[in-house]
């Protein structure tokens, strides 16, 4: 009987470690969990300007999202289609880097686009 009831213990013991153990492993991507705006828009142009350049040469291309292709739905060629689009843009590339397809946006992109979402996404 006692030899039962240690192996039971044992394999409780064991039980609780594994469980333990695997509920403490987790893979969470930092920057997504804890996003930083680092930009220092008092020395970033964060104009719409920059951005709609910035939109031009890497998002709104042939196949992407102009009005030719508009993948996923999604058309960036005027002001109101680029700043109704802020939030998705804010998300899909800077915080998770997944656009544009080809490689992330350089830093200034970024900084520029951070800028320009944080400032109220003017059209200036």
């Amino acid at each position: 009987m006692q030899t039962n009831m240690g192996r039971l213990l044992q394999a409780l013991f064991f039980f609780m470690l594994i469980t333990t153990l695997i509920a403490g492993c987790y893979y969470d991507n930092e920057a997504l969990l804890y996003p930083s705006n680092t930009a220092d828009c008092s020395k970033v142009s964060g104009t719409f300007t920059n951005v709609k350049s910035i939109v031009s040469g890497k998002c709104a291309t042939a196949g992407c999202h102009n009005a030719a292709g508009a993948a996923g739905n999604t058309v960036l060629e005027t002001y109101d289609q680029i700043r109704s689009a802020a939030t998705r843009i804010n998300q899909r590339a800077i915080v998770e880097k997944t656009m544009p397809p080809a490689a992330p946006l350089s830093a200034t992109d970024i900084a520029v686009l951070k800028c320009w979402i944080s400032s109220g996404t003017p059209n200036n």
